[in-house]
């Protein structure tokens, strides 16, 4: 219903960010779990994800008006950015570009990962899902899409390592949608006609 409805005002109370291969599909279902091919990056900052949606447009200018006559999209951005504050074989190499966290020898418990100058494209699917008290949940999926910034982080004794990180993602597919909303809102539910 259009107009001013407090119980419509959502608060990302808990949420969490997950990882797949590119290909990996998300469940249908927003009550079915996520899967074991996804991969949880565990806690995160108390920023949570910053959302970020950027477009670059071209005027078309004519002759006969000081006006343009019309406007063009020549760029769209879509981009996650948050912080994780975890350390282990999932966010190390998503924060470097890629690569594996592996054993240096057979049970040596000392664990080796190599950041490579020549990496190239760690293309990845992206989950995030948020919970607004027990009966409200959003889960957002980005099918694929790549770490293209990845911020400066701190080694002190005056607070956590962050790993902070934006997320952007890429076209799947000609006329595959860039990400998709899942919402168990009822907010959302269609008004019948009177």
């Amino acid at each position: 219903m259009p107009g001013m409805n407090p119980s419509e005002i959502r608060v990302a109370g808990t949420g969490r960010v997950l990882i797949a291969k590119v290909g990996t599909d998300a469940p249908a279902d927003i009550n079915t779990d996520w899967g074991a091919a996804w991969h949880d990056l565990g806690y995160t900052s108390t920023d949570g994800v910053k959302f970020g949606r950027k477009g670059k447009t071209a005027n078309v200018d004519t002759w006969q008006s000081l006006t343009p006559a019309r406007t063009i999209y020549t760029e769209r951005e879509l981009t996650l950015k948050f912080g994780m504050l975890q350390l282990n074989e999932d966010t190390l190499p998503f924060f470097f570009g890629g690569g594996t966290v592996g054993e240096t020898a057979p049970n040596s418990g000392v664990y080796k990962y190599e950041v490579d100058g020549d990496q190239g494209e760690d293309e990845r699917a992206l989950g995030l899902e948020f919970n607004d008290g027990t009966e409200i949940r959003y889960r957002f999926v980005v099918p694929r899409g790549l770490v293209t910034t990845s911020d400066d982080f701190d080694l002190n004794r005056k607070g956590a390592v962050k790993l902070g990180v934006t997320f952007t993602a890429l076209g799947s597919k000609p006329g595959a949608p860039l990400a998709t909303w899942l919402m168990k809102d009822k907010a959302y539910a269609v008004a019948p006609p009177k």
